[in-house]
């Protein structure tokens, strides 16, 4: 069945958040005292990175679209820190000097986020913490998925797989994402909540996170397990991303692994459901990135003019409780692209079934 994009959100936030936005277009043209050349409201964008390909191929336009959609005389400020937080943090300075009304921030750190939250409420700007959390400070908001669960679905789903193929037992690779994202910690607790007492036994000890989530990271992490294990020597792996889980199946086939064994990855990258369909990847988790793009978007929208939308709940990030939309997040496998991406319109299947993967497109019928 289609996903159909859940926010868990309760209607009376959204009438609030709706009547709000309304009132924030009408109003737009009263705050042109800061406005760039075009007259508008200025919103910052931040986003930490660019090695996973959502933030440039997704997030961002798909943000941009629906502010101008909303307020077509808002004018956006983006920026991306490549991984780098000293690079954020100028970033961050740059666009509050430049006027911006409203601070959307995905932190590279979430812990080093906090100053640049303290810099924003200083000159009484409000942040979203978007995707990831921003920790130990008084954001305004955080629009996110439940990362907890997207952990506990890919490794249960993992497990469920290893089961289902008549396995019980054995080692299962664990590549997390970056020590520096407070979601990849988020993802870990949650996976481990599947692995752990599952019958599989979770390696290294103690956990791997691979710097910055680079793929290149990951394939060398991975590569010195085949060389300790032994090829035979594990049974799955757990990715914590798409980009991670394509590096470990790179040091899987330069090690002459066939077939790779059941690896999860998370985002619905492109080259991710193609592997899946070619039986390369095991799963996905799909994220729909346009229900959080669009919701800060809309918080962004009705907090530069003054608007407090309610938040149906709240998230503990060390400050306290922060108001907050998480959206529900979905495992992708070979049996169901069809139902989840395709239907979605994340992508076409003209787009997943190239020349190179017509016949496992056709063979897994989806041609």
């Amino acid at each position: 069945m289609a996903i159909r994009y859940r926010a868990g959100l309760a209607a009376a936030a959204a009438l609030t958040l709706a009547a709000g936005l309304l009132t924030a277009c009408g109003d737009d043209n009263n705050s042109g005292s800061d406005s760039g050349s075009g007259g508008g409201t200025k919103i910052a964008l931040l986003l930490p990175e660019s090695q996973t390909t959502r933030y440039e191929a997704k997030d961002r336009p798909l943000f941009e679209a629906k502010v101008k959609e909303l307020c077509p005389t808002c004018e956006i400020l983006y920026s991306n820190a490549q991984q780098d937080q000293a690079r954020q943090q100028q970033q961050a300075e740059a666009a509050l000097n430049n006027g911006a009304k409203v601070l959307v921030l995905d932190p590279v750190d979430g812990a080093a986020a906090s100053t640049i939250v303290r810099l924003a409420q200083s000159k009484n700007v409000p942040v979203i913490s978007y995707d990831r959390l921003i920790q130990n400070a008084n954001v305004d908001y955080y629009i996110s998925f439940d990362n907890e669960k997207v952990g506990k679905l890919q490794g249960s789903t993992l497990v469920d797989k290893l089961k289902s193929d008549g396995k019980s037992s054995g080692k299962i690779v664990m590549i997390n994402g970056s020590p520096t994202d407070n979601n990849a910690k988020l993802f870990n607790k949650g996976a481990h909540s599947a692995l752990d007492g599952s019958g599989f036994e979770v390696v290294p000890k103690p956990d791997f996170f691979t710097p910055e989530w680079k793929p290149e990271n990951a394939q060398s992490f991975m590569e010195g397990q085949i060389s300790q294990l032994g090829k035979d020597g594990f049974v799955g792996v757990y990715a914590a991303n798409d980009g991670t889980a394509g590096g470990a199946i790179a040091a899987m086939r330069g090690a002459g692994i066939t077939p790779v064994p059941p690896t999860t990855g998370q985002d619905a990258e492109l080259a991710a459901i193609q592997r899946i369909i070619a039986g390369d990847q095991f799963m996905t988790v799909y994220k729909a990135f346009k229900p959080e793009a669009d919701k800060a978007a809309e918080l962004a929208v009705a907090l530069a003019q003054g608007q407090k939308p309610t938040a149906p709940t709240t998230v503990n990030n060390g400050s306290g409780d922060i108001p907050s939309f998480l959206l529900e997040p979905q495992a992708v496998i070979k049996s169901n692209v069809k139902d989840t991406v395709v239907a979605d319109g994340l992508y076409k299947l003209q787009e997943i079934c190239t020349t190179t993967y017509a016949e496992a497109c056709k063979a897994a019928g989806l041609q």
